[in-house]
């Protein structure tokens, strides 16, 4: 089929928006599929041309107020459907959609394109923690009124689909996110990169251990609130780890001075780290899954997070990891305590974690994807024929 995919964020920003992306069009190429991808224009004056066999085709952006190396999209409606008309989809996949996606909802109604909307970034919360509290109910309604104009609604999780369900929007499927469990990996744990960053716990002799891990992948930014984390830098024989760059990363870095900052990491050095850790740790409340989690189990590490969003149904209190009440920074650093503090729980929780994302292969993921495809394209044709 021929498949137009609106990415509200893309190369070179890396993000979980970006990250699903490229998982479904390296399944798409695979498949043989025509695809399109529309997306903001980055900084850089030559951007590939075609990633994984898909024409990449660019529109003006600009850097969003707080976090330059976020492109946000402008443009009319028409241009959208001049790009639309000319490529002839048979579906429309809208990846997050707030500003590109509401002007390509529009653009392919107008041309009775099929639409498949991917609900994944809780846009309205983020408005409060940018200091646009104000912001937070018209971005909602944005949000709404592209769901309501979508021929389908695919959320990650059980809370996204409550969420959005509160906000009247009913024609919701769940749609999770894969894994890839060869890359993410118990045997990626790497001996000689723990000892490079930690000390030796006080004690003599034989009583003298490693430093245990807690560490955070994603980015350095006002909804991720790392900057919660400071409750766990004092904890004794441990070494907090931040891996990932960001708009914040300066202040957290003054906030967080005993803390080692990896940088923004990929590949098999991402790999690498994660499976180092002894404990993941994310403080984030506006998941609205979280992949970095399903990443740190299938490295064989258990998890602490907040109690809401995403989370919710990746971890499972006191068997994979421990969720915490949002704003209840005591409980989520006691949980780390009851962790870090027993090797043999931890490694229980770990084991459980491993086994629990076995199967959440992208293939099957992405298999799904183009089943909802096939259902509003067939739907649409079936109204078309009435």
């Amino acid at each position: 089929m021929r498949i137009a995919i609106v990415a509200e964020s893309f190369l070179p920003q890396m993000n979980g928006v970006t990250h699903s992306v490229l998982r479904v069009l390296d399944h798409l190429q695979e498949r043989g599929d025509d695809v399109l991808v529309i997306a903001p224009a980055g900084e850089a004056t030559s951007e590939p041309e075609y990633v994984s066999g898909a024409l990449v085709r660019r529109l003006p952006a600009m850097p969003m107020m707080g976090y330059s190396k976020v492109r946000v999209a402008f443009g009319a409606v028409p241009k959208v459907k001049r790009i639309l008309r000319k490529f002839a989809p048979d579906v429309v996949h809208l990846a997050s959609p707030f500003e590109l996606g509401w002007r390509a909802v529009r653009a392919a109604r107008s041309l009775g394109i099929p639409t498949v909307a991917i609900y994944q970034t809780e846009v309205p919360s983020y408005a409060a923690r940018y200091g646009f509290p104000f912001l937070e109910n018209w971005a909602w309604e944005r949000v709404e009124k592209i769901h309501l104009l979508s021929d389908r609604t695919l959320a990650p999780s059980s809370f996204a689909m409550n969420q959005l369900r509160g906000r009247g929007i009913f024609d919701i499927e769940l749609w999770r996110r894969g894994v890839d469990a060869q890359r993410f990996s118990p045997a990626k744990r790497d001996a000689a990169w723990r000892a490079s960053i930690t000390v030796p716990s006080a004690g003599g002799g034989t009583n003298r251990r490693q430093q245990k891990i807690i560490g955070y992948v994603g980015r350095l930014a006002a909804e991720k609130q790392v900057e919660d984390l400071r409750v766990l830098a004092d904890l004794p024989d441990t070494k907090l780890v931040i891996v990932g760059d960001g708009p914040l990363r300066q202040t957290l870095e003054a906030q967080l001075p005993t803390a080692h900052f990896a940088g923004f990491q990929g590949g098999e050095d991402l790999a690498r780290m994660m499976a180092s850790f002894d404990l993941f740790v994310h403080p984030g409340e506006f998941e609205t899954f979280c992949q970095t989690i399903q990443e740190a189990m299938a490295s064989g590490v258990p998890v602490v997070a907040t109690g809401r969003g995403g989370p919710l149904d990746l971890v499972e209190n006191s068997k994979t990891g421990w969720l915490y009440t949002p704003g209840r920074l005591d409980e989520m650093r006691s949980y780390v305590q009851d962790l870090i503090g027993d090797d043999a729980k931890r490694a229980a929780f770990a084991e459980a974690a491993l086994r629990t994302v076995q199967g959440r292969t992208w293939s099957s993921i992405c298999d799904q994807l183009v089943g909802h495809y096939e259902d509003v394209i067939a739907a649409r044709t079936l109204v078309s024929q009435r």
